[in-house]
């Protein structure tokens, strides 16, 4: 009955959690809500079993959940749903049409899974060096998100609460926002080790993976043991979680949790609500920072307690990124510096960070000389909507005034390349018109699929209005249903934010403003520049 209520209309019922389907399926009749509302039903009840100790009452629910009809539609979706849907693996097979999707569904069984061999690729990182990255087939990687569907809800409740990377309803500006709280006061610690662990996700001991993790073990040591295909030839894996792999970042955050907690019981709470030696942590994935109120307590105490913890989990510090400095001479976190002027603690996004965006910025106007101004445009508006949006909640104001300026240099450059015989004021006409109160609006026209022109303009950092974030309370438990509430509360006060800077963006904007707060440029300071 369920599989006949499940090919019937899309408002009927799907099967309950554990039951079985069949083949006849249809992929556009499966009732998402009633899926997701199946999953996190047992999703809470996990939650609840792990807060209570119960563990074998969690496994069984686990074994529920990676079973369960709900669990598998879920998991195919989120494999063909993401930006990844179209990177196949070693076996060259994608998921595109409804018919592959649903027959994906019933390929999910535990009984006879065998992994295939990760696909080796190379991007390139910043300082030039190349990062490898290991992509599953397909099935490889719904396995994964089956699985990481029942292991989430445990991951998150006994996680570290100042640990931000890779987690549901946290971000980069709740692990900012937290050095605010813990350095900013008059009488917060002084001296800060900056921590990175050395190649983290390559080199997990699989032993402590399969000892640690709560999940199947026969599943977890079949992807730890998939080796990887590069050029052809096949390579073992004895240690490490594939960066590329959905589940790898949770495994590697799973590793890392207790950090905090090693540090508490070294360094417990004072009946005045701080620690001994003003000794806290934050930590975003695998880049991490610990306070304390002398370099010798850092030093002599905290770092040989780091490498202990990280040593029996097959990791250790890089010697290159891990530093011991002063407040007052400042660090860089998560693209920003932290550092404190005159006993005043200002957060900004980092020389390097700016640098490295205005780099790409130029590149992209560079290789296309010849394109049309409002095909330019399209490149380049996401790319700055997206750098001031990471870089609003904190002191950015000068920074995006900055900004804004140099993009507009470039541009003017572009523009004068593409018309050498044409006078300053012709240029700036065709490519620089006034719009809505600001002078100097880099503007081109595209043409709509209706077959109408549209005028593009160029995003400026300044139009974006810097506020303050609200970081989430460390013990907030997304799977957990008693923070329901707090979480629908966040989530309606993100989109009010949002509506207002719609709002904003449309009818009110700001004067552009040079770096230097000289007015809007004439001609004869085009020249100049």
């Amino acid at each position: 009955m369920a599989g006949e209520r499940m090919r019937g209309s899309r408002q009927s019922a799907p099967p309950s959690p554990g039951a079985a389907f069949h083949d006849g399926l249809q992929w556009d009749q499966i009732d998402w809500t009633n899926a997701y509302r199946n999953v996190r039903r047992l999703q809470a009840r996990i939650v609840k079993a792990t807060k209570e100790g119960r563990r074998s009452k969690a496994r069984v629910l686990q074994r529920l959940l990676t079973r369960s009809f709900s669990g598998k539609v879920l998991a195919v979706r989120r494999v063909t749903a993401n930006r990844g849907k179209r990177t196949p693996g070693v076996d060259g097979e994608t998921w595109i049409t409804p018919a592959r999707k649903a027959a994906a569904i019933h390929e999910l069984r535990q009984h006879g899974y065998r992994t295939k061999p990760l696909r080796r690729v190379y991007i390139e990182k910043r300082n030039k060096k190349l990062r490898p990255l290991g992509i599953p087939a397909m099935k490889d990687r719904a396995m994964q998100a089956l699985y990481l569907l029942a292991l989430s809800p445990i991951a998150e409740t006994t996680g570290d609460e100042n640990s931000y990377g890779f987690r549901p309803e946290r971000s980069t500006a709740d692990a900012i926002e937290q050095c605010f709280t813990l350095l900013a006061k008059k009488g917060s610690p002084q001296w800060i080790l900056e921590g990175d662990i050395k190649s983290c996700f390559d080199r997990i001991s699989h032993n402590w993976l399969l000892t640690h993790v709560p999940m199947e073990q026969s599943v977890l040591r079949k992807w730890l043991k998939a080796g990887f295909m590069d050029e052809s030839v096949f390579y073992p894996t004895e240690e490490g979680t594939p960066q590329g792999g959905v589940a790898s970042p949770v495994l590697a955050n799973m590793a890392l949790d207790g950090l905090q907690q090693a540090l508490r019981e070294h360094f417990p709470k004072l009946p005045t609500g701080s620690t001994l030696h003003r000794v806290n942590m934050v930590r975003y994935a695998d880049d991490f920072i610990v306070t304390g109120d002398s370099k010798e307590v850092l030093e002599d105490e905290v770092r040989p307690l780091l490498e202990q913890f990280l040593g029996e989990r097959g990791l250790q510090l890089s010697s290159e990124k891990t530093a011991i400095t002063h407040i007052e001479a400042g660090f860089d976190f998560l693209g920003q510096t932290v550092r404190k002027y005159k006993g005043k603690l200002l957060i900004k996004p980092s020389k390097e960070a700016r640098c490295a965006f205005l780099l790409k910025v130029r590149e992209v106007i560079k290789d296309n000389k010849a394109i049309a101004a409002g095909a330019l445009v399209r490149f380049l508006n996401p790319l700055i909507r997206g750098w001031v949006l990471y870089h609003r909640h904190v002191v950015s104001s000068k920074t995006f005034a900055f900004v804004d300026h140099a993009i507009w240099k470039a541009l003017w450059r572009w523009a004068r390349r593409r018309h050498p015989n044409k006078n300053l004021g012709w240029v700036r006409a065709k490519y620089f018109p006034a719009h809505r109160g600001r002078q100097w609006v880099f503007t081109g026209q595209v043409t709509k699929a209706n077959g109408k022109k549209q005028a593009l303009r160029i995003f400026f950092a300044t139009s974006v209005t810097v506020r303050r974030h609200i970081s989430v309370r460390g013990a907030a438990n997304p799977f957990d249903p008693e923070w329901t509430a707090y979480f629908k509360a966040r989530r309606a006060r993100k989109r009010k934010d949002a509506f207002c800077d719609k709002l904003r963006f449309a009818n009110r904007p700001r004067p552009q403003q040079r770096a230097d707060r000289v007015e809007t440029p004439s001609l004869g300071a085009v020249v100049e520049a």
